[in-house]
């Protein structure tokens, strides 16, 4: 177990406090304890307990009160309420409020073992649940992508009978389902494993220099051409260039691809000499490319040259039993980044993540598990704390998914139940106040560019909060 459980006390009476944390202590409970309910309710930010003891009757706030903040601020936090003014009411309106039980004084201490025992062996087999996700997807990682579903077993199968032979392969998935980890991953398996892999983002380069960054140019072919370069082409002689997104490749360069990939050819800009390469091309798309050519925006021959082999990736949303060893990998991943003492999820998070549509699939569940593990204070990633990564996250990306390029016949039956709304909006992180801005800049070590992404704003709008917080 990843430290002592945390035991939150709450008693007006001094010699109440003293009793039960003496008594908790020695069951393995590492005890915080407050006079008020005020003091109590201030402190569950930063201690987010496992379990309270509440006295029903004190002065300003009572202890319906502050199991009403508990239920709210840390939902899974199991509540006991003390008191020596029982009621059958009280009792009533306790339990739906959410309290676990509820306590009469003078304390019964049977009882009292019996229910902290309980909530003990609770968290520590939640932990072991965690400990086997985690194990888990380290046995269901390849080469970077993990996945225990059918889809994704058959995808590293896949992988492992045609690394070996393929020369040209066509990658097809929304955005953000994996493809360079897929177009790695057919180069580490295969022969060139030990040379370039090289990779291209077509639609990251202005169009006027598509050509000369491919194919390379002499010097004085353009202006600005002072000295002559090689292309990826050549960079990739040997070894394997990748194409991402190749449908936003200008169709006058296309030609002059299908060239290089048939005949092992290129020709660089301002030459009229041929250039030998001998390259595994491997191409990916978010496009159905198939369109793409009916409306002559693709020429048919180095589509059909390309397709030999395709891999068609599925959507997160149809392989959802795969969300908590993605989610298991990245908050360990990011908890060791960030030195966080997180060791995995609560149940209301993972619920939230298996009900959440995921348009961004696994780069968006990523950013939302790092930007949650960077303001979380706890063992556990709250419901609440997704959420607000998960508000930036909606924000900051497209409303709808990318379309399939391919979909499968039952894509149109799958329908992703709409997220729960959390019982109290959380502040969204992009109007984050001075405490969280500071934090996030601490984490990622005063980096403004990091920080300004993880808070899901501008690099110019992170400038404009910190010259207001700086204002007297």
């Amino acid at each position: 177990m990843i430290g002592r459980p945390k035991l939150l006390i709450v008693d007006d009476e001094a010699p109440i406090l003293k009793l039960v944390e003496r008594f908790a202590g020695g069951l393995g409970f590492s005890v915080a304890q407050y006079h008020s309910g005020r003091a109590a309710i201030a402190s569950l930010h930063d201690l987010k307990p496992d379990v309270a003891l509440v006295d029903l009757r004190m002065p300003e706030v009572n202890g319906l009160d502050v199991l009403k903040e508990i239920r709210s601020i840390a939902p899974d936090c199991q509540v006991v309420l003390m008191t020596g003014y029982a009621s059958v009411d009280t009792a009533i309106e306790a339990v739906k409020l959410g309290a676990l039980d509820y306590l009469t004084k003078p304390f019964d201490f049977d009882r009292l073992r019996e229910l902290l025992l309980t909530v003990k062996k609770t968290i520590e087999r939640r932990e072991q649940l965690l400990a086997v996700d985690a194990d888990l997807a380290h046995r269901f990682e390849f080469h970077g992508m993990i996945g225990r579903s059918p889809a994704m077993q058959e995808l590293f199968d896949t992988i492992r009978r045609l690394a070996p032979h393929v020369r040209t392969v066509l990658i097809a998935g929304e955005t953000g389902t994996g493809k360079e980890l897929v177009a790695r991953a057919l180069h580490e398996v295969g022969p060139r494993r030990a040379r370039r892999l090289m990779t291209v983002n077509c639609s990251a380069i202005v169009e006027n220099l598509f050509e000369s960054e491919l194919f390379g140019h002499t010097r004085g072919a353009f202006t600005g051409a002072t000295d002559a370069k090689s292309g990826m082409l050549e960079h990739a002689d040997h070894g394997t260039l990748f194409l991402d997104e190749i449908g936003e490749l200008p169709v006058q360069l296309q030609a002059k691809l299908l060239r290089a990939v048939e005949y092992g050819e290129v020709q660089r800009v301002g030459s009229l000499e041929s250039r030998t390469v001998n390259v595994n091309l491997i191409a990916a798309t978010n496009r159905d490319l198939r369109a793409q050519v009916s409306a002559g925006r693709f020429r048919s021959d180095l589509f059909y040259r390309l397709s030999t082999i395709e891999i068609h990736l599925v959507p997160l949303r149809e392989r959802r039993e795969d969300i908590p060893y993605l989610t298991a990998a990245f908050v360990g991943e990011y908890a060791k980044r960030y030195k966080r003492p997180l060791t995995g999820v609560t149940p209301a998070t993972e619920r939230l993540l298996q009900q959440a549509p995921w348009p961004g699939n696994i780069r968006e569940l990523r950013n939302v598990i790092e930007r949650a593990c960077l303001l979380s204070e706890g063992r556990l990633l709250s419901e609440r704390e997704v959420q607000s990564a998960l508000l930036v996250q909606q924000r900051s990306s497209s409303p709808s998914p990318s379309p399939s390029p391919s979909p499968s016949p039952s894509a149109d039956r799958v329908v992703a139940p709409a997220m729960r709304a959390p019982a109290r909006s959380p502040v969204p992180m992009s109007a984050a106040g001075h405490e969280e801005v500071v934090r996030v800049l601490n984490q990622v070590e005063g980096n403004k560019s990091e920080a300004a992404r993880v808070l899901g704003l501008s690099r110019r709008a992170l400038y404009r909060r910190l010259e207001r917080f700086a204002e007297p």
